[in-house]
């Protein structure tokens, strides 16, 4: 459990911050800043759920996938190391990756094969949604470019997660837009 006493420590004040293991860190690490993309995502997601409450399922599915999106910056913030940490750091795990794939299954089942590109328009539901979609899919590549450095360790399901999120986030987006029918798809050359 978390306590938090003081919102402020004034830690941060001179560029720094520590990560779960209490190393401490410049606010600019790749680290930092990926895992400050998990929280972006969360807070569209939050932004994204003003609009979803007339639908309690995908609400509620929202809501959930906030949770785990904690899990997964405690995941960032404390790096794998090779030596057996004192503690049980969280980490993202296979099922909670399965268990998005599940979902975009049954929410895609639901809807009409795609003819065309969608854009990030219909209801405001879906505009939010198509927003925390592209805000994920930054936190994702932040993550893989935390992957990238040398000698940082980051669990596979971590990035899995961030992948299929977005792809959930894509679908719920047209389930807000009438389950597809609403949709507004991109006309090629329309513009011409």
């Amino acid at each position: 459990m978390v306590t938090l006493n003081r919102i402020y420590t004034r830690t941060g004040d001179g560029g720094s911050t520590r990560l779960a293991t209490g190393e401490p860190v410049s606010k600019a690490s790749i680290r930092v800043d990926a895992y400050g993309g998990v929280d972006e995502t969360n807070a569209s997601i939050g932004m994204a759920r003003l609009h979803t409450g007339s639908d309690a399922e995908l609400d509620a599915l929202l809501e959930r996938i906030q949770n785990d999106l904690f899990d997964l910056g405690a995941d960032l913030a404390c790096p794998e190391q090779h030596d057996k940490p004192a503690w049980e750091p969280l980490r993202i795990i296979p099922s909670q990756v399965e268990r998005l794939e599940q979902e975009i299954d049954a929410m895609n089942g639901r809807m009409e094969p795609l003819t065309s590109f969608v854009l990030p328009a219909g209801s405001p539901a879906a505009a939010a949604l198509h927003v925390a979609r592209t805000v994920c899919r930054r936190a994702e590549r932040k993550v893989v470019e935390l992957m990238d450095v040398e000698g940082e360790i980051v669990g596979q399901p971590a990035l899995q997660y961030l992948n299929r999120l977005s792809d959930l986030l894509f679908v719920a987006a047209r389930r807000a837009n009438d389950d597809g029918r609403a949709d507004v798809l991109w006309k090629p050359g329309a513009t011409r």
